[in-house]
């Protein structure tokens, strides 16, 4: 298991990290904390190097992911149309957090992602 932690700037007292798992058939990239423009870089890194991989499966976790702005929404949408192009590996885990499924909800996005159902 690798990890990567990036804090927000300024010195905000809420962390973001990425935690990547490898299983050799499923990759998984579990997201905890909040999810700005300030780690989309982060999370695009991390999710490439799990695209590079032979694994048959990528999964992105969202289960601990406590904020998602519009940034983050986007790069949702970046990661499930390049996984499209490029054999549909992705598979997203719903959050559990109100405010991430509300703004799925909101924008519309839900329905266009590969979520998972439990």
């Amino acid at each position: 298991m690798t990890e990567g932690t990036e804090g927000r700037p300024g010195g905000g007292d809420r962390a973001f990290s990425v935690h990547t798992e490898s299983s050799g058939a499923i990759e998984r990239v579990r997201l905890l904390g909040e999810m700005d423009l300030s780690v989309i870089g982060e999370v695009d890194r991390e999710m490439r190097r799990a695209e590079a991989t032979s694994a048959g499966r990528i999964e992105l976790d969202l289960d601990q992911l406590e904020f998602l702005d519009a940034a983050g929404v986007r790069l949702l949408l970046q990661l499930t149309r390049r996984s499209l192009r490029n054999g549909g590996r992705l598979r997203i885990m719903p959050a559990s957090s109100a405010q991430v499924r509300r703004v799925l909800e909101l924008t519309g996005v839900g329905a266009e992602l590969p979520l998972e159902v439990a």
